[in-house]
């Protein structure tokens, strides 16, 4: 009986030839895998590819925040001392003085009533942020400002300052040396400045000192807050989280919020609940919209930006007017002779007639619509002005925006 590959097995095999039966089973059990191997590979292939759409997608944590996981900014009033002559004038500064005779006062010295001169002592703004689940004794980073004419924080040093909450609660408590980005160095004819020398920063300058008490695992529903609201993100966000848990936990309540009503088997393990759907993909969706910043010409348009036919034309009429005076002496042993100065006026206009109709087709795309307005020559400022008459016209199916 004839082998039914005999090509597979002359190059697999090529003494096989003359095996018998033995050779042709084997050839055919070999055939059948590497067909097999074959069909399996073909099918596995759709599977491996992701499909276009997923490329957009993004990851729950990254277009939700969670209510109830804030941040809170903290402020307080200090004194920055070790200065080198670059602090306060305490003349033009009086709430540095101020600050400065009731600190020494709480130190048991008595200042009341003398005149002080020093400039080594500035009056400063100090804010932090206190993030989510803090913890009692964890440190803060600051940010430290100076509130009265210091020139230059440079060397010195932060005075205990406590930091208050909007409740007016004390919440941490900040002290330490400054680091400056920034210095300044002057002489009498000239002086250099460089980044912000009245601004500076301590490391882990602040101590925790109160918590804000959240029991976040004993909540029995979770709202989601989306970054940019959108229903029918919204409802995509509700989907893949029910699709994820197999049930119908997530609701879309409006455009901007998904409320997650936490499962039994996640109950007092809502940690676990959002660790679980916070990796999952959702394509966000966007409305059609262009921004446009008239101060500095700066205009973006998104994916989904439409316009109707319509033809644009843009032509600017300029005139320039150039002023060549020119001076007429007499001859020279002329009697009675004068300089006249004789006006000369140039004037030039130009009408742009260089300048083409352009017409936009139905439903054109964003990528269409910035090459045809380019092919005009238009820069932004006018193009900012051809946006808004579109717009005016009917023509543009996106929502304008100017800032």
């Amino acid at each position: 009986m004839k082998a039914p590959f005999p090509t597979l097995c002359s190059i697999v095999c090529p003494g096989a030839r003359h095996a018998g039966r033995t050779t042709t089973a084997w050839g055919k059990r070999l055939g059948r895998v590497l067909i097999q191997g074959l069909i399996g590979l073909t099918l596995l292939c759709p599977i491996l590819a992701p499909p276009s759409s997923a490329w957009a997608a993004s990851r729950l944590k990254d277009i939700v925040d969670v209510e109830g996981v804030r941040d809170n900014p903290l402020v307080g009033y200090g004194l920055v001392v070790g200065l080198n002559g670059t602090g306060d004038s305490l003349t033009n500064s009086p709430f540095t003085e101020a600050s400065l005779v009731g600190m020494l006062q709480r130190l048991g010295v008595n200042t009341r009533g003398a005149s002080m001169k020093t400039k080594n002592v500035a009056a400063v703004m100090v804010t932090a942020t206190l993030p989510p689940f803090a913890a009692q004794g964890s440190r803060l980073d600051v940010s430290v400002s100076t509130l009265g004419d210091a020139k230059n924080l440079t060397g010195g040093t932060l005075l205990v300052t406590p930091l208050l909450g909007a409740d007016g609660e004390v919440y941490a408590v900040a002290q330490g040396s400054l680091a400056v980005g920034g210095f300044s160095a002057e002489g009498q004819g000239a002086s250099v400045t460089k980044g912000v020398p009245t601004s500076a920063r301590i490391a882990s300058g602040a101590t925790i000192e109160r918590e804000i008490a959240f029991h976040f695992n004993d909540q029995e529903a979770v709202r989601l807050s989306l970054r940019n609201p959108d229903f029918t993100t919204a409802r995509r966000i509700a989907e893949a989280i029910n699709v994820h848990l197999r049930g119908s936990a997530a609701e879309a309540v409006d455009s901007g919020t998904v409320r997650l009503l936490v499962p039994e088997a996640h109950r007092h393990d809502v940690v676990g609940l959002l660790t679980d759907i916070e990796t999952l993909a959702v394509t966000p969706d966007q409305p059609a919209k262009v921004i446009i910043d008239e101060q500095s010409g700066i205009i973006v348009m998104g994916e989904n930006v439409r316009i109707s036919r319509v033809a644009i034309a843009q032509g600017n009429l300029t005139i320039r007017i150039t002023e060549s005076p020119q001076v007429s002496q007499p001859g020279p042993f002329s009697r009675g002779g004068t300089t006249v100065v004789t006006p000369k006026t140039s004037i030039d206009v130009d009408e742009s007639k260089g300048n083409k109709l352009a017409v936009l087709d139905t439903g054109v795309s964003l990528q269409e619509v910035v090459q045809a307005l380019n092919a005009l020559g238009i820069g932004p400022r006018d193009m900012i002005t051809i946006l808004q008459s579109i717009k005016a016209a009917g023509a543009l199916q996106a929502e304008l925006e100017v800032t």
